[in-house]
Protein backbone atom coordinates (compact mmCIF):
# COMPACT_ATOMS: atom_id res chain seq x y z
CA UNK A 1 0.00 0.00 0.00
CA UNK A 2 1.17 3.49 -0.74
CA UNK A 3 2.93 5.38 2.04
CA UNK A 4 2.22 8.79 0.47
CA UNK A 5 -0.68 11.01 1.53
CA UNK A 6 -2.41 11.57 -1.82
CA UNK A 7 -4.84 14.43 -1.36
CA UNK A 8 -7.96 14.97 -3.39
CA UNK A 9 -7.63 16.86 -6.68
CA UNK A 10 -9.96 19.68 -7.61
CA UNK A 11 -13.00 18.59 -9.69
CA UNK A 12 -12.37 18.68 -13.43
CA UNK A 13 -8.59 18.59 -13.16
CA UNK A 14 -6.93 17.19 -16.29
CA UNK A 15 -4.83 14.03 -16.23
CA UNK A 16 -1.69 16.16 -16.59
CA UNK A 17 -2.64 18.37 -13.64
CA UNK A 18 -3.34 15.32 -11.52
CA UNK A 19 -0.04 13.73 -12.46
CA UNK A 20 1.84 16.90 -11.61
CA UNK A 21 0.20 17.12 -8.20
CA UNK A 22 0.83 13.43 -7.51
CA UNK A 23 4.48 13.90 -8.47
CA UNK A 24 4.82 16.89 -6.14
CA UNK A 25 3.19 14.98 -3.29
CA UNK A 26 5.65 12.13 -3.85
CA UNK A 27 8.52 14.61 -3.66
CA UNK A 28 9.89 13.78 -7.13
CA UNK A 29 11.24 16.03 -9.85
CA UNK A 30 10.23 15.49 -13.46
CA UNK A 31 13.65 14.04 -14.14
CA UNK A 32 13.46 11.60 -11.24
CA UNK A 33 9.98 10.39 -12.23
CA UNK A 34 10.90 10.09 -15.90
CA UNK A 35 13.90 7.91 -15.04
CA UNK A 36 11.86 5.57 -12.84
CA UNK A 37 8.93 5.32 -15.27
CA UNK A 38 11.02 5.04 -18.44
CA UNK A 39 9.42 8.14 -19.97
CA UNK A 40 11.42 11.04 -21.36
CA UNK A 41 11.42 14.17 -19.24
CA UNK A 42 10.30 16.22 -22.24
CA UNK A 43 7.30 13.96 -22.84
CA UNK A 44 6.39 14.05 -19.13
CA UNK A 45 6.53 17.84 -19.20
CA UNK A 46 4.22 17.92 -22.21
CA UNK A 47 1.78 15.57 -20.49
CA UNK A 48 1.67 17.66 -17.33
CA UNK A 49 1.06 20.89 -19.26
CA UNK A 50 -1.56 19.33 -21.52
CA UNK A 51 0.49 19.63 -24.71
CA UNK A 52 0.53 15.84 -25.15
CA UNK A 53 -1.98 13.11 -24.38
CA UNK A 54 -0.43 10.12 -22.64
CA UNK A 55 -1.12 6.63 -23.93
CA UNK A 56 -2.66 4.12 -21.46
CA UNK A 57 0.71 2.36 -21.16
CA UNK A 58 2.48 5.64 -20.36
CA UNK A 59 -0.14 6.53 -17.77
CA UNK A 60 0.23 3.11 -16.19
CA UNK A 61 4.03 3.47 -16.04
CA UNK A 62 3.83 6.91 -14.42
CA UNK A 63 1.16 5.96 -11.88
CA UNK A 64 2.96 2.74 -10.98
CA UNK A 65 6.21 4.65 -10.46
CA UNK A 66 4.36 7.02 -8.13
CA UNK A 67 2.75 4.11 -6.24
CA UNK A 68 -0.68 5.72 -6.58
CA UNK A 69 -3.67 3.86 -5.04
CA UNK A 70 -5.65 1.99 -7.70
CA UNK A 71 -8.86 3.94 -7.11
CA UNK A 72 -6.98 7.21 -7.67
CA UNK A 73 -5.41 5.69 -10.81
CA UNK A 74 -8.91 5.20 -12.23
CA UNK A 75 -9.63 8.91 -11.77
CA UNK A 76 -6.51 9.80 -13.78
CA UNK A 77 -7.43 7.37 -16.56
CA UNK A 78 -10.92 8.87 -16.73
CA UNK A 79 -9.52 12.40 -16.87
CA UNK A 80 -7.33 11.31 -19.80
CA UNK A 81 -10.39 10.01 -21.67
CA UNK A 82 -9.89 6.30 -21.02
CA UNK A 83 -12.05 3.73 -19.27
CA UNK A 84 -11.19 2.90 -15.64
CA UNK A 85 -8.42 0.31 -15.56
CA UNK A 86 -9.13 -1.29 -12.17
CA UNK A 87 -12.28 -2.94 -10.79
CA UNK A 88 -13.42 -3.41 -7.20
CA UNK A 89 -14.59 -7.00 -6.89
CA UNK A 90 -17.36 -7.97 -4.49
CA UNK A 91 -16.19 -10.16 -1.60
CA UNK A 92 -18.16 -13.14 -2.96
CA UNK A 93 -16.91 -12.78 -6.55
CA UNK A 94 -15.45 -16.07 -7.91
CA UNK A 95 -12.16 -14.32 -8.67
CA UNK A 96 -11.77 -13.49 -4.98
CA UNK A 97 -11.74 -17.15 -3.91
CA UNK A 98 -7.96 -17.40 -4.23
CA UNK A 99 -7.57 -14.23 -2.17
CA UNK A 100 -9.78 -15.53 0.63
CA UNK A 101 -7.94 -18.83 0.54
CA UNK A 102 -4.60 -17.10 0.95
CA UNK A 103 -5.93 -14.94 3.79
CA UNK A 104 -7.32 -17.97 5.58
CA UNK A 105 -3.98 -19.75 5.32
CA UNK A 106 -2.08 -16.74 6.69
CA UNK A 107 -4.51 -16.25 9.59
CA UNK A 108 -4.36 -19.91 10.59
CA UNK A 109 -0.58 -20.05 10.32
CA UNK A 110 -0.25 -17.03 12.60
CA UNK A 111 -1.80 -18.80 15.62
CA UNK A 112 -1.14 -18.61 18.53
CA UNK A 113 -0.28 -14.99 17.67
CA UNK A 114 -3.33 -12.82 16.88
CA UNK A 115 -3.95 -11.61 13.33
CA UNK A 116 -6.76 -9.54 11.83
CA UNK A 117 -7.72 -8.46 8.31
CA UNK A 118 -8.41 -4.73 7.96
CA UNK A 119 -10.23 -3.04 5.07
CA UNK A 120 -9.55 0.48 3.81
CA UNK A 121 -12.08 1.94 6.29
CA UNK A 122 -10.45 -0.05 9.14
CA UNK A 123 -13.31 -2.56 9.36
CA UNK A 124 -12.06 -5.90 10.67
CA UNK A 125 -13.30 -8.31 8.00
CA UNK A 126 -11.68 -11.51 9.34
CA UNK A 127 -9.57 -12.67 12.25
CA UNK A 128 -7.91 -15.81 13.52
CA UNK A 129 -8.85 -17.66 16.68
CA UNK A 130 -6.05 -16.07 18.68
CA UNK A 131 -7.37 -12.57 17.93
CA UNK A 132 -10.71 -13.61 19.39
CA UNK A 133 -8.96 -15.00 22.45
CA UNK A 134 -7.05 -11.74 22.96
CA UNK A 135 -10.22 -9.65 22.65
CA UNK A 136 -11.91 -11.94 25.17
CA UNK A 137 -9.01 -11.72 27.64
CA UNK A 138 -9.08 -7.93 27.32
CA UNK A 139 -12.78 -7.84 28.17
CA UNK A 140 -14.05 -6.97 24.70
CA UNK A 141 -17.09 -9.23 24.03
CA UNK A 142 -16.02 -12.55 22.50
CA UNK A 143 -16.70 -12.91 18.80
CA UNK A 144 -16.91 -9.15 18.20
CA UNK A 145 -13.51 -8.92 16.53
CA UNK A 146 -15.10 -9.76 13.14
CA UNK A 147 -17.47 -7.00 12.05
CA UNK A 148 -15.76 -4.55 14.38
CA UNK A 149 -14.02 -1.39 13.24
CA UNK A 150 -10.47 -1.23 14.59
CA UNK A 151 -10.26 2.56 14.62
CA UNK A 152 -13.62 2.82 16.37
CA UNK A 153 -12.72 0.33 19.11
CA UNK A 154 -9.34 2.01 19.67
CA UNK A 155 -10.66 5.59 19.90
CA UNK A 156 -14.20 5.34 21.24
CA UNK A 157 -14.62 5.03 25.03
CA UNK A 158 -15.59 1.50 26.06
CA UNK A 159 -13.61 -0.19 23.30
CA UNK A 160 -10.29 -1.98 23.10
CA UNK A 161 -8.41 1.30 23.58
CA UNK A 162 -9.54 1.42 27.20
CA UNK A 163 -7.60 -1.81 27.83
CA UNK A 164 -4.27 -0.56 26.45
CA UNK A 165 -1.53 0.36 28.91
CA UNK A 166 -0.13 2.85 26.39
CA UNK A 167 -3.52 3.96 25.04
CA UNK A 168 -2.48 7.57 24.37
CA UNK A 169 0.45 6.43 22.24
CA UNK A 170 -1.49 3.87 20.19
CA UNK A 171 -4.49 6.16 19.71
CA UNK A 172 -2.31 9.02 18.47
CA UNK A 173 -0.47 6.76 16.00
CA UNK A 174 -3.72 5.22 14.74
CA UNK A 175 -5.28 8.67 14.28
CA UNK A 176 -2.28 9.97 12.34
CA UNK A 177 -2.24 6.98 10.00
CA UNK A 178 -6.00 7.03 9.46
CA UNK A 179 -5.91 10.75 8.72
CA UNK A 180 -3.37 10.17 5.95
CA UNK A 181 -5.40 7.29 4.50
CA UNK A 182 -8.68 9.25 4.69
CA UNK A 183 -7.52 11.43 1.80
CA UNK A 184 -8.38 8.55 -0.55
CA UNK A 185 -11.16 6.90 1.49
CA UNK A 186 -14.41 8.86 1.94
CA UNK A 187 -15.80 6.20 4.30
CA UNK A 188 -12.78 6.53 6.56
CA UNK A 189 -12.99 10.33 6.44
CA UNK A 190 -16.62 10.17 7.61
CA UNK A 191 -15.70 7.81 10.44
CA UNK A 192 -12.91 10.10 11.62
CA UNK A 193 -15.42 12.93 11.83
CA UNK A 194 -17.48 10.88 14.28
CA UNK A 195 -14.65 9.82 16.59
CA UNK A 196 -12.93 11.74 19.40
CA UNK A 197 -9.55 13.14 18.39
CA UNK A 198 -6.84 11.77 20.69
CA UNK A 199 -4.16 13.82 22.38
CA UNK A 200 -0.87 14.40 20.60
CA UNK A 201 1.69 11.62 20.41
CA UNK A 202 3.69 11.46 23.68
CA UNK A 203 7.32 12.50 23.35
CA UNK A 204 8.73 10.23 26.06
CA UNK A 205 11.64 8.09 24.89
CA UNK A 206 10.88 4.39 24.50
CA UNK A 207 13.46 1.68 25.24
CA UNK A 208 12.21 -0.52 22.38
CA UNK A 209 13.05 -0.17 18.66
CA UNK A 210 9.34 -0.23 17.71
CA UNK A 211 6.15 0.93 19.39
CA UNK A 212 4.57 -1.97 21.27
CA UNK A 213 0.86 -2.59 21.74
CA UNK A 214 0.56 -3.21 25.48
CA UNK A 215 -2.73 -4.86 26.43
CA UNK A 216 -4.02 -5.13 29.99
CA UNK A 217 -5.68 -8.55 30.48
CA UNK A 218 -6.61 -10.84 33.36
CA UNK A 219 -3.23 -12.59 33.08
CA UNK A 220 -1.28 -9.34 33.37
CA UNK A 221 0.21 -7.14 30.67
CA UNK A 222 0.67 -8.60 27.19
CA UNK A 223 3.06 -6.91 24.75
CA UNK A 224 2.91 -7.20 20.96
CA UNK A 225 4.80 -5.72 18.07
CA UNK A 226 2.84 -5.10 14.90
CA UNK A 227 3.65 -6.13 11.34
CA UNK A 228 1.51 -5.93 8.19
CA UNK A 229 1.01 -8.19 5.18
CA UNK A 230 -0.43 -6.83 1.93
CA UNK A 231 -0.90 -8.40 -1.48
CA UNK A 232 1.93 -7.74 -3.90
CA UNK A 233 1.09 -6.36 -7.35
CA UNK A 234 -2.71 -6.07 -6.82
CA UNK A 235 -4.89 -5.41 -9.87
CA UNK A 236 -8.16 -5.06 -7.96
CA UNK A 237 -9.16 -2.18 -5.68
CA UNK A 238 -10.73 -4.51 -3.13
CA UNK A 239 -7.56 -6.60 -2.89
CA UNK A 240 -5.29 -3.56 -2.73
CA UNK A 241 -7.27 -2.15 0.20
CA UNK A 242 -6.79 -5.21 2.41
CA UNK A 243 -4.01 -5.58 4.94
CA UNK A 244 -3.38 -8.22 7.57
CA UNK A 245 -2.08 -6.99 10.90
CA UNK A 246 -0.01 -9.54 12.80
CA UNK A 247 0.37 -8.97 16.53
CA UNK A 248 3.59 -10.81 17.35
CA UNK A 249 4.25 -11.45 21.06
CA UNK A 250 7.20 -9.32 22.14
CA UNK A 251 8.23 -11.27 25.24
CA UNK A 252 8.20 -14.76 26.76
CA UNK A 253 5.24 -14.03 29.05
CA UNK A 254 3.05 -12.96 26.14
CA UNK A 255 4.03 -16.04 24.11
CA UNK A 256 3.23 -18.29 27.07
CA UNK A 257 -0.19 -16.74 27.68
CA UNK A 258 -1.20 -16.81 24.00
CA UNK A 259 0.14 -20.35 23.48
CA UNK A 260 -1.74 -21.66 26.52
CA UNK A 261 -4.96 -19.89 25.51
CA UNK A 262 -4.77 -21.26 21.96
CA UNK A 263 -3.99 -24.78 23.20
CA UNK A 264 -7.03 -24.67 25.49
CA UNK A 265 -9.15 -23.37 22.61
CA UNK A 266 -8.07 -26.12 20.19
CA UNK A 267 -8.61 -28.79 22.84
CA UNK A 268 -12.15 -27.55 23.37
CA UNK A 269 -12.77 -27.53 19.61
CA UNK A 270 -11.49 -31.06 19.17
Amino acid sequence: MSQHAFHATRPGASAGEQLRRLRHQAGLSQLALSLVAGVSQRHLSCIETGRAKPSPSTLHALLAALDVPLERCNAVFLAAGYAPRYLASAPDAPAMAMVHGAIGHILQANNPAPAIVIASNWDITAANASAGLLFDMAGVPAGSESGLNLLDTLLRPGGLGDHLVNADEIRAIAWQRATREAASSPDLARLLGELPCPSHLPLEATPTPVVLTRVRVRQGELCFLSTFTTFGMPLDISVASLRIEHLIPADAHTWQVMTAAYAQYTAAQG
